[in-house]
């Protein structure tokens, strides 16, 4: 294997993965990348060797959950259990987990549930002094006390696996920590950093299969390099927040300009991207909110913030 990802992206012959069967998706992958120790690299090898942008979406996924939680094994599936019927919320969430560390409640939209060999479920530990929730992040094993129900697929990346689950005084193990400041808040841009580095992967696999022109290549790949700066800082960083706000108005921007190398595509493949792309949207509103949130942190603690910031 080469030492560089970048190098690989550009020379390696991409795999097949397609999400028919995950588990021996993942398998191959973790050997596929056993040179790589960056989670943001593992998922821009997911993205290339994957055909649609759901395959590479759950790559990054999955990537993204093993950087936010070491302590998960290599081969391991895991799942986040945060949004419940009332939301993702702190306040919303009525999932608990005992002193012990047992765990009970629903989870209503848990990506790639019925793959999952652990679940990572932010649950309520009590209340802190000032009345709001206490929240812990636990491992919860699947088993019989963790009911996994199927939902139906989104319209668009029908691949990716969704579904609730329904834990019954299910055993679990807590990690250190505060659940939402630890681990429900940062895997917001952790999940952002790897999912936009395996749909980059994707992208180059597309391109180099349709001879799309070097300098759209190099933009491409241009782009991973930003994201894979930015996936070396701390998540929580007001900084990264709106540096990463940046990487995402480019890569819109580049999606673009690519338009026209789409009809170097096969139809089919052309077809699930605009099938799928709707994907990359999902979570508009999430980031606007944390990068305006950003931008009044730089304002608080910095003299002379941009002017039209709070508008961005």
């Amino acid at each position: 294997m080469n030492s560089s990802v970048f190098d690989f992206l550009l020379t390696a012959v991409p795999g097949d993965a397609d999400s028919a069967d995950f588990a021996a998706d993942w398998a191959r992958h973790r050997a596929r990348c056993a040179g790589f120790t960056d989670s943001v690299d593992r998922a821009a090898v997911a993205g290339f060797d994957s055909v649609a942008l759901g395959p590479a979406f759950l790559g990054g996924y999955q990537e993204a959950l093993h950087a936010l939680v070491p302590a998960l094994a290599p081969d391991e599936l895991s799942s986040m259990c945060a949004s419940e019927a009332g939301g993702a919320r702190p306040s919303a969430m009525t999932t608990s987990v005992t002193d012990e560390g047992a765990v009970t409640g629903t989870k209503s939209f848990a990506t790639l549930g019925a793959f999952a060999t652990r679940f990572i479920v932010i649950a309520r530990a009590g209340s802190r002094s000032d009345g709001k929730p206490r929240l812990r992040a636990v491992l919860v094993a699947a088993g019989p006390l963790a009911t996994v129900t199927p939902l139906p697929p989104l319209p668009f990346a029908p691949e990716i696996p969704h579904a609730t689950v329904t834990f019954a005084d299910a055993p679990g193990a807590a990690l250190p920590g505060d659940g939402y400041a630890d681990y429900l808040k940062p895997f917001r841009t952790v999940e952002d950093l790897h999912v936009l580095a395996a749909v980059l992967g994707q992208l180059v696999r597309v391109g180099r299969q349709a001879q799309w022109p070097a300098d759209a290549l190099t933009a491409l790949l241009a782009l991973f390099a930003a994201v894979r700066g930015l996936g070396a800082e701390p998540a929580g960083s007001a900084g990264v927040h709106i540096a990463l706000g940046g990487v995402f108005d480019r890569c819109a921007a580049l999606l673009t300009e690519l338009e026209p190398q789409w009809d170097r595509v096969p139809s089919e493949i052309r077809q699930r991207w605009e099938r799928d792309v709707p994907l990359l949207g999902v979570a508009g509103k999430v980031r606007a909110a944390r990068l305006a949130t950003a931008w009044r942190t730089v304002a608080e603690e910095a003299v002379g913030a941009p002017e039209g910031h709070e508008d961005r």
